[in-house]
């Protein structure tokens, strides 16, 4: 089968989807209350760190996937089982994402309509996606990307003229602001949703220049870093940090108390096709991770006959995961506390020194 290629542009747009996505809607790092945008600026020098390790590991295997180089790292009996812990934590974060873009839209307009109904149709679409190959799906990244920066310049404009931003709510930070700030980015916004990039350890390989994937990838985190620092500014400018924390999709909330002039109203449907846009790059990317490293170990050759059982799995886990909202927020802050970190900083850290002293010191066979 021909190999799939994809360029710097597209592998650009995708990064840049995937890190936004669910973080973009969803409240992040409540542990440092009005300096969230703190926090992530402080987090981003670490994100960056942690894509410079999955280049570095790209770079050293240009031709292989995690799973693959994991297996000439570690060595078979130990590189394949550890590779094997990488698929559940991929279905489980995008069964996550399928789950809290039902929740908006249901919550916001369709109440009527059932989760799974709403879920079923994003998976099928998912698997559509997946079935047609990364080359198709990196140039959709492509229009989207410019299709999402022009609805958050529209909301910007619309809020800000709108008279809705107070900076009070921002400032002042005081020490133990900025504490608050720094225990909040690391670990929890250094891995979510930074550390997240880990996928694109299954896409590398595709890149019809292997060099530009550090150069296009540590742009597009600085990029979204940037932009994601700069929204969850505006909504706890408009909303304060109470409200931010209580509210369930803070963007959502910002958005519908815009009211300019009694004619520009209810911009709801910017939201919801923000946080459709994003969780449909961020899920495909990882239900495409996840075959990738299926395929891999289990000597599937076409990863695509894996589409349809991934995407039913992500679908079912999303509706029986959890029995409501709250409960699917709390286990996702264990997930986050202690199983994100290992899929996405401690196993590529533990390859890099790996592979660094086997270098160094000759020990590859």
């Amino acid at each position: 089968m021909k190999k799939e290629v994809i360029n710097s542009r597209q592998l650009f747009a995708m990064i840049i989807l995937f890190e936004m996505g669910t973080a973009l809607v969803v409240p992040i790092g409540l542990e440092s209350g009005h300096a969230v945008w703190v926090s992530i600026l402080l987090a981003l020098p670490g994100g960056v760190l942690l894509y410079l390790i999955y280049n570095y590991l790209y770079e050293q295997y240009p031709d292989m996937i995690i799973s693959e180089y994991t297996r000439k790292i570690l060595g078979k009996y130990i590189g394949w089982p550890l590779s094997l812990l990488y698929i559940p934590p991929l279905l489980f974060n995008g069964s996550r994402n399928l789950r809290e873009s039902g929740s908006l839209l249901i919550s916001a307009a369709y109440d009527q309509t059932p989760v799974f109904i709403i879920d079923a149709l994003m998976i099928v679409v998912v698997i559509y996606m997946l079935m047609k190959g990364i080359e198709v799906f990196a140039r959709t990244a492509q229009i989207y990307l410019i299709i999402l920066f022009f609805m958050g310049l529209v909301s910007t404009i619309v809020i800000i003229a709108a008279g809705l931003i107070d900076l009070r709510n921002l400032f002042p930070l005081h020490i133990k602001d900025w504490k608050d700030a720094l225990k909040s980015a690391y670990p929890n916004i250094l891995i979510f949703p930074f550390g997240e990039a880990v996928c694109f350890t299954t896409i590398f390989p595709h890149l019809n220049k292997s060099h530009v994937a550090k150069k296009s990838g540590v742009a597009a985190i600085l990029l979204s870093g940037f932009v994601l620092s700069f929204i969850h500014a505006i909504e706890i400018s408009v909303l304060g940090d109470n409200i931010y924390g209580r509210a369930t999709f803070p963007l959502f909330t910002t958005i519908t108390l815009v009211d300019l002039a009694n004619f520009i109203q209810r911009l709801d449907a910017l939201v919801f096709l923000t946080l459709i846009i994003g969780v449909f790059f961020k899920m495909t990317i990882y239900c495409f991770a996840a075959t990738a490293v299926a395929a891999d170990l289990f000597k599937v050759k076409d990863r695509r006959q894996l589409a349809i059982p991934i995407g039913v799995i992500v679908l079912f886990s999303s509706y029986l995961s959890a029995e409501n909202y709250p409960i699917h927020m709390d286990e996702g802050k264990i997930f986050l506390k202690y199983f994100l970190p290992v899929l996405c900083a401690v196993i590529p850290v533990l390859l890099f020194l790996v592979h660094f002293i086997r270098k160094r010191f000759g020990l590859y066979r």
